[in-house]
């Protein structure tokens, strides 16, 4: 995306493409207003005065009617990109839209590019960098915590923690530059250990962000969940009560799940990636090799493991031997103890591991599904921070890490009693790690990179 192009007056369709009742095509640019009093016969716009809606018609250069319509009128700075913004809300054809569109462009309008809108609205101020990304975030959202995570990011939760943390290193910077245009007086402002116990303390802070983009990404793209056990464990049984529909192949026969099957479900409005895997065992072929790879690579991958195992021919010696086995480094685990109906008299803490939650259940009778559904959804919302915006950005993440490697150097710095114009140096490259977040530093290529996954329009 090219900033240099930002005194075009651009236009896009809005709302999303196909036959609708309403579409909204949305222009912003110094001629926004002008271009469409060429077309609109109503109100004269250039006259009208912000934030002021007004019914007219459009019509094409030989005043040929093309539809009724609601014109918006934003004039700068207030409006979404702080330029002049004009929304048509016409008659949701697709060949109105195409016609109005091409009409406009005709005008001297250009097609806008993907996220140009919320581009220029960072550019002229009206949201921080990590703010814009938020949009996107939030248009994409599909569950209430990721909803309300977009919210609170593009609200400025993750903003004001950067700039707060931003504050007091400029203020300690300046004060260490002072000092180095008073060197020849030997005047001390910036007192070493107030830098050490602020550097420390940034650190803490940048840490547990940190370790909230965990946590923020799953959230966003949904919780990567395993069910994994032996064949004939009940796993696909356990997918299909816990989507309450019939999705997976249920058999008696031992290794029915050759590959991977993967469904949403959500819980309390965390989204859950549900992935049905074949059954762990020493396989018979070359397709059923396959299977336990790719179940193996999902385990890799996976934030929760669901383990199922036949509690009635499973002795909890061999439950601990699979886990052993599966090894799941990232994963949190849950135990599911599974056919509690052919062994009703088993109890289900003798299988427990270590601090690995146990739910003794039988899926083909519905028996406990409620519960492991809560425990799943209890595993994740125990991590959600409350007084702490979730970071759900690689880059923010990134950024943060790079800060943090800066900020113990200058700790490293502080006790190697190296002189003050060292220290600016760290903590100058702390800065600009900590700016790259909000976008107070950027490049076209990072910007470039950020809104072309915006959709056309926003």
């Amino acid at each position: 995306m090219q900033t240099s192009h930002l005194s075009d007056t651009i236009i896009a369709l809005s709302t999303g493409q196909g036959v609708a009742a309403i579409s909204m095509l949305r222009l912003s640019g110094s001629r926004a207003i002008e271009l469409t009093d060429r077309i609109f016969v109503g109100t004269i716009l250039e006259r009208a005065a912000s934030h002021t809606l007004h019914y007219g018609r459009i019509v094409d250069e030989e005043s040929q009617h093309l539809d009724d319509v609601v014109v918006g009128l934003y004039r700068s700075p207030k409006s979404y990109t702080s330029e002049d913004v004009v929304e048509i809300s016409c008659h949701g054809s697709p060949f109105i839209v195409r016609e109005i569109l091409a009409l406009l462009i005709r005008q001297g309008a250009r097609p806008a590019e993907p996220g140009e809108f919320t581009m220029r609205a960072f550019l002229h101020g009206r949201m921080d960098l990590s703010q814009a990304e938020a949009v996107a975030d939030l248009i994409a959202s599909q569950t209430s915590v990721s909803h309300r995570m977009a919210v609170q990011q593009m609200r400025g939760g993750v903003s004001s923690e950067i700039q707060i943390l931003r504050q007091k290193l400029l203020d300690f910077v300046s004060l260490i530059e002072l000092e180095l245009d008073f060197g020849e007086e030997d005047v001390e402002f910036a007192n070493r250990e107030s830098l050490e116990k602020l550097i420390n303390e940034i650190i803490v802070l940048t840490s547990r962000l940190k370790e909230t983009f965990h946590i923020g990404n799953a959230i966003k793209q949904g919780i990567p969940t395993v069910i994994a056990g032996r064949p004939n464990a009940g796993k696909s049984t356990l997918l299909n009560k816990l989507l309450n529909e019939e999705r997976a192949i249920v058999s008696a026969i031992p290794g029915t799940t050759r590959d991977t099957i993967e469904e949403i479900l959500v819980i309390d409005g965390i989204q859950f990636r549900l992935v049905d895997t074949a059954g762990i065992r020493e396989a018979h072929d070359e397709i059923e090799v396959m299977g336990i790879g790719r179940t193996m690579e999902k385990i890799e991958l996976a934030s929760i493991l669901v383990y199922v195992f036949d509690i009635a021919s499973l002795s909890p010696e061999e439950v601990a031997q699979d886990i052993a086995v599966l090894q799941p480094k990232n994963a949190k685990v849950i135990l599911a103890a599974n056919k509690m109906d052919l062994n009703p008299y088993a109890v289900a803490e003798e299988w427990k591991i270590g601090d690995y939650p146990i739910v003794p259940l039988s899926a083909a009778h519905n028996m406990n599904i409620p519960y492991l559904i809560e425990v799943l959804g209890e595993s994740v919302k125990k991590d959600i921070p409350s007084d702490l915006p979730m970071i759900s950005s690689a880059r923010h993440y990134h950024a943060l890490d790079r800060t943090e490697a800066r900020l113990k150097d200058v700790l490293v710095g502080l006790a190697s009693g190296i002189t003050h114009d060292f220290l600016a140096q760290d903590i100058r490259q702390a800065l600009y790690h900590l700016s790259e977040i909000t976008g107070e530093i950027s490049t076209e290529d990072v910007l470039g990179n950020i809104f072309g996954r915006f959709c056309i329009g926003k």
